[in-house]
């Protein structure tokens, strides 16, 4: 959260160059100056990662509002009276885009909104993106085209602006910096709380002060009040990344608490293994040739309590069903699913969200609270504040390094040796628990390991040359 560089004098826990008061010497004293060192040079060496990330997320928060503004052709239509079979609509759009293969459709969610047709495999289209055909409800007229991503349904704007968050446009290379941003981030926000909290009250008064130490008790207060905000995207960030993701996927799965997964086949025969079969699951399978179609698979699934916003998904080939999702991800979420055997029309497997462990359900509110989805409008605003008040920080952090350095120089790095002022029942716990993290959080341990190593080293380089120093002690 800082960069703040201040050196410690002898007898001066604070880094305010005044010693402390006679029996001020604690074990939080002895703490205090490692917790300074690394929130200092995770600060300096983090925040530019930080910094990006902190851009981007502002930039993506915002762009869901965007996106409403410069796709309102393709997106909005005028009320109708009523609105054709899917079927329909799907035939106009392959009639305009025969293209490819229709991987799913999405029909109108609300009065006045188009319904999307989404061809996979459409030459001059991403691979991993699919093109969405905009078709009015009420006419079964083209509104337009335009390549989606996610299941979030991000048009063009959104998706750049995404990937630029996610990876910066790196592919699965640049997704290591975002890592290591949201590793960090809960490192460098805790260290600052540690510090400010530390800090006698007389001296994080904002009021009054002047120059660097005014620019230290702003820097505080502003990391005090985002500082929760910031956790929280820490952590909910880590779920689905590359390594730490895949810990906690593993750790989920471990306590049986990995999200469910509807069984999307129809077994020859008519058995099915899912979660509680519904009658008529013994049913023969269905084929290509004998399929129920969009229109009585969509009122099948609104016989399941599937109400809009719903995906369906036609069935791969002749063994598959067709699944039809709600992707409803504001509050309240609607996350049910449903597989329906296309010769029959029966329902061969049922997954509800009411039925989701807890932590499938904490982990899909986390992310869509993250992606600032989960309360619409003031989510994302929530976002915006703690992605500006981030960069507030960062900003600010670097200008009491530069002040430290009286205004013409970044002032000088914080003494070496503080870890060894910390007492060993305090060290080694803290030392065990920082090498399990670190396994589970390799983008925070490994680099934390690297500074250690780099850190040692110019010590061992320092004290053969007689040049030495450490942080101060009483």
């Amino acid at each position: 959260m800082s960069v703040e560089p201040a050196v410690l004098t002898p007898g001066d826990t604070e880094g305010t160059g005044q010693p402390d008061p006679p029996g001020g010497r604690t074990a939080w004293a002895s703490l205090r100056p490692l917790v300074l060192r690394l929130h200092f040079y995770a600060g300096v060496l983090i925040a530019p990662f930080l910094l990006v990330a902190a851009v981007t997320g502002l930039l993506y928060a915002a762009s869901y509002q965007a996106e409403k503004i410069v796709y309102a052709d393709e997106l909005r239509v005028p009320v109708g009276g009523s609105e054709l079979p899917v079927s329909r609509q799907v035939a106009a759009a392959r009639e305009a885009h025969p293209e490819g293969e229709v991987s799913a459709v999405r029909p109108s969610p609300e009065d006045g909104a188009t319904t999307r047709v989404l061809l996979s495999g459409v030459p001059g289209v991403n691979p991993d993106h699919t093109l969405a055909v905009f078709v009015n409800p009420y006419t079964g007229e083209l509104t337009g085209a335009l390549e989606q991503y996610g299941s979030s349904g991000a048009l063009p704007l959104r998706t750049w602006i995404d990937e630029f968050h996610r990876d910066l446009h790196l592919g699965q290379t640049g997704r290591l910096y975002s890592e290591l941003a949201a590793s960090w981030l809960w490192v460098t926000a805790a260290g600052g709380l540690v510090l400010w909290f530390g800090r006698r009250r007389s001296r994080r008064t904002l009021r009054g002060t002047s120059g660097r130490r005014r620019t230290l008790s702003l820097h505080g207060t502003v990391g005090v009040w985002v500082a929760l905000g910031l956790f929280f995207v820490s952590a909910t960030g880590l779920t689905w990344s590359t390594y730490a993701g895949q810990s906690v996927t593993d750790l989920r799965e471990a306590v049986g608490q990995a999200t469910p997964v509807l069984t999307e086949g129809v077994a020859p025969g008519g058995e099915h293994a899912g979660h509680g079969g519904h009658p008529g699951a013994g049913a023969p399978t269905g084929t290509r040739g004998a399929d129920i179609g969009l229109d009585a698979v969509l009122s099948t699934a609104r016989a399941e309590r599937l109400s809009d916003p719903v995906e369906i998904v036609p069935p791969a080939d002749s063994s598959s069903a067709y699944v039809v999702r709600q992707i409803q991800r504001s509050w309240p979420e609607k996350q049910d699913a449903v597989a329906i055997d296309p010769g029959t029309g029966e329902v061969t497997d049922v997954v509800r969200f009411a039925d989701y462990p807890l932590l499938a359900k904490l982990t899909r509110w986390g992310i869509d609270a993250h992606t600032g989805v989960l309360f619409g409008l003031p989510n994302q605003i929530v976002l915006i504040g703690l992605a500006g008040g981030l960069v507030l920080l960062i900003v600010l952090g670097y200008r009491m390094w530069w002040q430290r350095g009286r205004g013409s120089a970044f002032g000088r790095p914080l003494p070496r040796g503080a870890w060894q002022k910390v007492p060993p029942h305090v060290l080694v716990p803290l030392m065990a628990a920082v090498a399990v993290l670190g396994y589970f959080v390799p983008l925070l341990g490994i680099p934390l390991a690297a500074f250690l190593a780099v850190d040692v080293v110019l010590g061992e380089v320092a004290h053969r040359r007689g040049k030495r120093t450490y942080a101060a002690a009483d």
